[in-house]
């Protein structure tokens, strides 16, 4: 049921307040005030306020500098001025100084009133959906700007490491000593692309939409496991998997095993490393239309005052392994994308916890 439009009439003629109150009350929330400083209690407790009507001649302060008052502290109201001395000194000064919408004469009438609101409304709603496209344009480039830096840092590190390595090579003649730097070379080249490679995560998460098909998570794990044999050889690391799937689930499977892919690359590079019984648990539960997936380490944990921050671009909680910063964020990039959600628990020393849940397409 859609809300109705909430309204504050200030006026300090109480039979003013008690009549506007008492034909529109039906139609819209209104809330009445005697004072500006009453006005100004209401609005503080009232965040869903819409629309001001203000009297012009108010004992304690014009309604015009109290609409230009409140302005900064109260931006979205939309502002009417009340008033019986329409002249044109009040106009400009409302205008002005108070950004009024509109006036309206008293005594007032009915059908005035509420066509201002119904207007006032309008006017509201798009000077709020503007606000909000401005907040996420002004996100958008502060992201961007952080983008540009990070591109240029992370892409100059290793091709700097792969031109050093090159130009050291040039001067020896003896096989071990160029083994070593192609060695470096292979490191700064590997980090390289896997940079690359979140970049392309990165894209993919903004563009185009989903391509969504049957997902069998039994195969789908099988696949995992394959892929993940030899860092769980090289690392020492047990991974187990449990699926519990009786139903159907649709989803985009390359989004999916996005999200997948970047918790458990982390599980597997933030393990403990003089730790014996190093071990990653990937389970889901496909029930109510919904894909529940856990991914639990025995890793290094995540201190507490890091985990509002983990999904954040660019940001990494440890230094124990390399990374660009991009994973977590493109967890949740694609979970914004497949309108899934995800909890993170983590104990330092401990390990971490990741449950995400997913619904069915």
């Amino acid at each position: 049921m859609q809300k109705k439009i909430q309204v504050l009439y200030i006026d300090d003629e109480i039979n003013n307040l008690v009549g506007f109150k008492a034909n529109f009350r039906y139609q819209y929330d209104i809330y009445i005030a005697s004072s500006t400083r009453e006005a100004e209690d209401i609005l503080a407790e009232n965040p869903d306020i819409r629309i001001i009507f203000c009297d012009q001649r108010m004992p304690d302060e014009l309604g015009v500098n109290f609409l230009q008052r409140i302005k900064r502290e109260y931006p979205r109201p939309i502002r009417i001025l009340l008033t019986a001395y329409a002249d044109m000194e009040t106009v400009v000064d409302a205008v002005n100084k108070g950004h009024i919408f509109r006036f309206v004469r008293k005594p007032w009438v009915e059908e005035e009133i509420i066509s201002s609101i119904e207007e006032a409304d309008r006017f509201y709603v798009a000077n709020s959906l503007l606000d909000i496209q401005n907040e996420q344009l002004r996100k958008a480039y502060d992201e961007l700007d952080k983008f540009a830096y990070s591109v240029s840092h992370d892409l100059r590190d290793p091709l700097s490491g792969v031109l050093s390595a090159v130009k050291l090579a040039l001067q020896f003649d003896q096989v071990e000593h160029i083994h070593e730097l192609l060695g470096l070379m292979v490191d700064s080249l590997t980090k390289l692309d896997a940079y690359i490679d979140s970049l392309r995560d990165y894209y993919l998460l903004r563009r185009g939409g989903l391509t969504l098909s049957d997902i069998n998570f039994t195969q789908l794990f099988e696949d995992i496991g394959e892929f993940y044999k030899v860092s769980t050889r090289s690392n020492e690391v047990i991974l187990t998997t449990h699926v519990d799937q009786n139903s159907v689930f649709r989803s985009d499977k390359v989004v999916l095993e996005l999200i997948l892919h970047n918790l458990l690359s982390n599980a597997f590079k933030y393990q403990r490393q003089n730790f014996d019984g190093k071990a990653i648990e990937l389970a889901v539960k496909v029930a109510h239309s919904e894909a529940v997936i856990t991914v639990r380490d025995t890793g290094i944990g995540i201190p507490e005052e890091h985990l509002d921050d983990i999904f954040t671009l660019f940001f990494r909680a440890s230094d124990q392994a390399q990374g660009m910063g991009f994973g977590l964020y493109n967890v949740q990039s694609a979970l914004l994308k497949l309108k899934g959600s995800i909890e993170v628990e983590s104990k330092l020393g401990s390990g971490t916890t990741f449950k995400v849940v997913i619904p069915s397409k």
